[in-house]
């Protein structure tokens, strides 16, 4: 098969994974805060096991008027969802799926290019508020910059000492050098990159940006109609790259009992899927966490934490190799 024609498969595959695997997390997060909240819409929406719940959500946002205010800036307001959303379209680009080349495009520094294009998904929020001319709207966009400086440090520790272990900053090569003793060994920096990652992703319990009761809902205050439904989109579709990437450095990507080379995808999809139903477990159990919490949360135990598991990597490598 010519290249071209190669990479223009995979570009359609993976749009259309884009396109189903949040809306698949947005319908898991609807049933399983249904089961653990006793929620009664999302149960019987449709019918069977409330099946039409997304669809009704979708309707809804359709229907809605997309006004814009009369004192914001205009071509900011209407550019923010679309610069929070595909971002994490791009990010897939470089996550392998499962080995022999079941990877879009295989980047030298793919974890150097991930992580910077999630730090721009994030930026969305950020012009949101501020192009919104709403106090509440810049208060929650100052909270999002916030919770970015805080929490990018010590996801890039973490994921820097995977990089380490492996001698690359190739996602493929990480997953090909990942070894099942691993898993113990960077259990630390595998909690910290999730714990960075949701905080970034302004995930319960830490959406201090939009937190209801203070600020009505951040960023998003002045957003309706289908530009609000992308921000939820994107919020489903970072959980989806989070998860990928946690699981292609910490867990092995497509590594797992009884592996075949060509079913390896089913594993990290697997894996992705679990690691889904925590994020949501996390948003059901957990209360908001205060803004000084959050922070030093982030300062206090993230970072230290970070920069112990990078010092083992370090020590264990020398030892291994020595």
């Amino acid at each position: 098969m010519p290249e071209v024609l190669e990479v223009a498969l995979k570009l359609a595959l993976l749009a259309a994974l884009f396109a189903v695997l949040p809306l698949l997390v947005g319908q898991a997060e609807h049933k399983v805060m249904a089961h653990m909240q006793g929620r009664l819409g999302p149960m019987y929406a449709g019918g069977f096991h409330g099946w039409a719940q997304l669809v009704a959500d979708g309707v809804k946002f359709a229907q809605k008027e997309d006004v814009v205010p009369r004192a914001a800036d205009r071509r900011i307001f209407k550019l923010a969802p679309a610069v929070a959303l595909v971002p994490y379209l791009v990010v897939l680009v470089v996550v392998p799926v499962g080995p022999g080349g079941q990877v879009v495009l295989d980047l030298g520094l793919g974890l150097f290019f991930a992580l910077a294009v999630m730090g721009v998904g994030v930026i969305g929020a950020i012009m949101a508020g501020w192009a919104s001319a709403n106090k509440y709207s810049l208060l929650g966009g100052m909270r999002v910059a916030a919770q970015l400086m805080s929490y990018e440090l010590p996801m890039v520790f973490a994921a820097a000492s995977v990089a380490m272990a492996a001698g690359s900053l190739s996602l493929t090569t990480i997953v090909d050098e990942w070894q099942w003793w691993w898993l113990p060994w960077q259990a630390i920096g595998g909690v910290v990159f999730f714990v960075a990652g949701l905080a970034e992703l302004r995930r319960p319990p830490f959406d201090m940006p939009v937190a209801d009761s203070e600020i009505i809902f951040g960023p998003y205050t002045e957003y309706g109609g289908l530009r609000f439904a992308l921000f939820i989109l994107a919020e489903y579709a970072g959980i989806v790259v989070l998860c990928a990437l946690t699981t292609v450095l910490f867990l092995g990507g497509w590594h797992g009992p009884f592996a075949d080379t060509q079913l390896g995808w089913l594993w990290t999809l697997l894996k992705v899927a679990a690691l889904s139903f925590v994020v949501i477990w996390l948003r059901v159990s957990y209360p908001r966490m205060r803004e000084d919490q959050l922070q030093r949360l982030a300062w206090a135990w993230l970072v230290p934490l970070a920069l112990a598991q990078l010092a083992l990597t370090g020590v264990i490598k020398v030892a291994v190799e020595g």
